[in-house]
């Protein structure tokens, strides 16, 4: 049974239209009233809805304070709780109104693909040969087939599991402290070089392209291709120097033609200085404008490849050279797979090397805790490709279809991408749904754990790190930003949290908490609202 977590401010809580508003002090008087003559706050979710009450009033009083904070007073809430053992519903306020998840939405993507696969699946990218090998000469080419590794090798550490950082590189231009693995992007690539090399080939007299046809897709603009190297990203890293010298900026991984162009200075400690994001200049350049202060640490901006099979190529082209393998062809053309044979030919043809990917349960932590928006659209598109399609789109429906089979109602969820951009809507008792589907499977202690930890990792890691529901809580985050010109305000489209707990009573909750709509001061409030809503859910783990 539930802690009595019901208070008289969350009675002031009403469902209008399915979202919450604040009635009228006489109304609320009234409805506190009944409450108190119920001995209660005597309601819980196991004996239903208290007197004139929705089941809001099984909000904790430390979530309720929260909810009411400045930020928040013209947001809509929405959360639902239930009991992963006997399904009761503990908590509901708007749970079946749809709302905007953001990044909650790739639990139904990666979750799509966990349903299809399990977490012991893998990805094999080949290399494969057209023509003969006579005394290490290939008269012939190599092919190098995308097959939508996320990591290519890239992010692996040695006991074979995935590494990532907390504020992760993909994220480096919107949020600051972004940081690097160590780990070389190019490990995959140096991988499958060195492997052409013990095939016996020495030089290539042909051309090396990268097959890029398994699917077609983008996610905003950006280009999801079936071969990733690095996130199909350029990390730029900027080190201060003295004051009035240039910044020391370095870029990873270092492949032709890339360079950077750097206007960056050093301003004197302490002083206001800023970076803009990386732009294109010239044909393989990176320009990179600003200022950083003396003795500030090194910042990360990124620098997004729009044509990743070109880069790829390079890459892979500077990685055979490394390994002993010269190749004719012009390392820095543009990468053409028109040019090759049918899909069907291709696989058929000799393999000379093949990388093998990390299990589904590294890559999708890697999603998960980062949230790693190109990685979960990634994902849409092999269950595309895996029901006889190239569309990604496509693969929304197959995951939809998936999520049924399972037991979902697919109705309580209207998606248009599988990373959470706008555009993308749940009701937050689907999201829970959700959560128990996994929960009853034989693999669910692996599900939770590619899911940030309260307090501890990912997206999670800095948010209500000193509660004692931190190391409890494994969940989803989500965030939508948008901006309000009228009143220089930043625009909190969403906040999201969604997942599983170990309440302090020992019991099971699934959970998602959304607020759709609430105003604060810039990024910093950003970060804010993400502890907030870290605080709803660590009130609630206390709670029950």
């Amino acid at each position: 049974m539930a802690a009595h977590p019901s208070s008289a401010s969350a009675a002031s809580y009403a469902l209008t239209r399915g979202r919450p508003v604040r009635r009228a002090a006489t109304v609320l008087a009234l409805m506190v009233s009944a409450t108190l003559m119920t001995s209660c706050f005597g309601g819980t979710a196991e004996t239903g809805v208290q007197s004139g009450v929705p089941a809001t009033s099984d909000l904790p009083d430390a979530a309720v304070q929260v909810m009411e904070k400045p930020e928040y007073v013209n947001a809509a809430w929405h959360i639902s709780v239930s009991d992963l053992e006997t399904g009761s519903t503990l908590i509901d306020l708007a749970g079946d109104v749809m709302a905007e998840p953001a990044s909650f939405t790739k639990s139904y993507s990666v979750g799509a693909a966990w349903l299809r696969w399990g977490p012991d699946h893998t990805v094999t990218t080949p290399v494969k040969r057209t023509g003969e090998v006579t005394g290490g000469v290939l008269a012939g080419d190599l092919v190098l087939v995308g097959k939508g590794d996320l990591t290519l090798g890239g992010r692996t550490k040695a006991d074979g599991t995935v590494d990532f950082a907390n504020f992760d590189h993909n994220d480096a231009n919107p949020v600051p402290g972004a940081t690097l693995t160590p780990e070389d992007p190019l490990t995959g690539l140096d991988d499958l070089a060195a492997q052409v090399r013990a095939s016996g080939i020495t030089s290539v007299t042909g051309g090396v392209t990268v097959d890029d046809r398994l699917f077609q897709g983008q996610l905003a603009g950006e280009p999801i291709t079936p071969i990733i190297v690095n996130q199909n990203i350029l990390d730029v890293l900027i080190t201060p120097g003295q004051p009035g010298a240039p910044a020391t900026v370095e870029l990873t991984p270092a492949v032709a033609p890339w360079q950077i162009v750097s206007n960056v200075t050093t301003v004197a400690a302490g002083a206001d200085a800023k970076v803009d994001d990386p732009v294109a200049g010239a044909p393989g350049q990176i320009v990179v404008n600003g200022s950083v202060a003396a003795g500030s640490e090194p910042q990360l901006k990124t620098f997004l490849l729009r044509d990743p099979s070109t880069f790829a190529r390079t890459a892979f082209i500077e990685a055979l050279g490394r390994a002993g393998v010269s190749v004719a062809a012009d390392p820095l053309a543009i990468n053409d797979s028109s040019t090759l044979p049918a899909a069907t030919t291709v696989d058929a043809l000799p393999e000379v090397a093949q990388l093998v990917s990390l299990p589904l349960s590294e890559e999708a932590t890697y999603v998960m805790k980062i949230s790693y928006n190109r990685g979960a659209q990634t994902l849409i598109c092999l269950l595309a490709v895996d029901a006889g399609k190239k569309d990604c789109e496509d693969g929304l429906g197959v995951a939809g279809q998936l999520w049924a089979d399972a037991g979902l109602d697919s109705d309580g969820a209207s998606l248009v991408d599988g990373s959470g951009l706008a555009g993308n809507y749940i009701t937050a008792a689907n999201g829970v749904e959700l959560q128990r589907v996994m929960a009853a499977r034989s693999d669910a202690d692996q599900w939770k754990s590619t899911m940030p930890i309260l307090g501890v990792d990912g997206s999670l890691a800095s948010v209500q790190a000193d509660s004692p529901a931190a190391d409890k809580v494994f969940a989803k985050t989500g965030t939508l930003v948008g901006g309000d010109l009228m009143n220089g305000r930043t625009r909190l489209n969403t906040k999201a949290l969604g997942g599983v707990m170990e309440a302090e009573s020992g019991r099971r909750l699934a959970f998602v908490i959304i607020v759709n709509q609430g105003f604060v001061d810039g990024i910093q409030g950003v970060l804010a609202a993400n502890d907030d809503v870290g605080a709803v859910a660590a009130a609630i783990q206390q709670a029950y």
